[in-house]
């Protein structure tokens, strides 16, 4: 009858393993390749106007501003006169037939996230 490995032998393995996933890097946001290059997460907004050009729409507005990490907005009141809003821009990218749309969002003037696929709602 075969014997199974010694113990320290799969404990060793099993270290190895979670020592390794400890380490790996994470997961990158997306990017958006154009003209031969990327623009990705942290990109100025001239950085991403000179690598894909001018987006097919573009829109702003203010965001709310949020107490810490929570989920409670400051109240409008409060917010008006002593918390400024956080402006955003949404810029789309129509990338032609066959390619899902890109959305590219920027706070603070610098790229915050790329999302693919979605329509201007």
């Amino acid at each position: 009858m075969p014997s199974s490995p010694a113990p320290t032998t799969w404990l060793v393995g099993a270290s190895i393993a979670v020592g390794a996933l400890a380490h790996a890097a994470p997961a990158a946001g997306e990017s958006l390749r154009c003209n031969g290059q990327t623009a990705s997460e942290g990109d100025s907004r001239i950085s991403v106007l000179h690598k894909c050009g001018r987006p097919s729409l573009q829109d702003a507005y203010c965001a709310p501003v949020f107490y810490g990490d929570t989920l409670h907005p400051v109240p409008d009141a409060i917010a008006a006169a002593v918390v400024p809003c956080q402006p955003v821009e949404v810029w789309l990218y129509d990338r032609g037939p066959g390619q899902l749309m890109a959305s590219v969002r920027f706070r603070g003037g610098v790229v915050a996230s790329i999302v693919y696929g979605q329509q201007p709602r």
